[in-house]
């Protein structure tokens, strides 16, 4: 079954090629990915946040893949960034793993994360088409 969602992007509002104001998903099965660190499969954490961004993006997609999922399918992105780093970095560095898949965005500064070094941090929720 394809599910589609619909975005939202009011004309009194400010379009943006990289995120959509809102996102109208169909009922189906939610998945909840938790937040999304940039280390490898060993747990190692990779370092600056170019490699961690990049690295926490493709363990959001890993996720994804395991509940038969995608990007496409993804209504809610957030992204939580330490003080300090240079975000457009980290935007490109998601973006270069994400690809075009607009969906909404939350990016919020942080004073550290729970890992000591961590840079960044990315949760999604995402439908689950039957």
């Amino acid at each position: 079954m394809t599910v589609k969602t619909t975005h939202l992007d009011p004309e009194e509002l400010h379009y943006n090629p990289a995120f959509t104001q809102g996102v109208i998903a169909p009922a189906a099965q939610t998945l909840y990915v938790g937040g999304q660190l940039g280390t490898d499969s060993t747990g190692n954490l990779l370092g600056g946040i170019e490699a961690q961004t990049t690295q926490a993006m493709r363990n959001v997609l890993t996720v994804l893949a395991a509940a038969d999922t995608g990007p496409e399918h993804v209504v809610k992105l957030n992204i939580y960034l330490v003080n300090g780093v240079d975000a457009q970095l980290g935007y490109a560095a998601a973006r270069s793993v994400w690809g075009d898949h607009r969906t909404a965005i939350t990016v919020v500064s942080t004073a550290a994360h729970a890992r000591p070094g961590a840079l960044v941090e990315i949760d999604a929720v995402a439908i689950v088409p039957e």
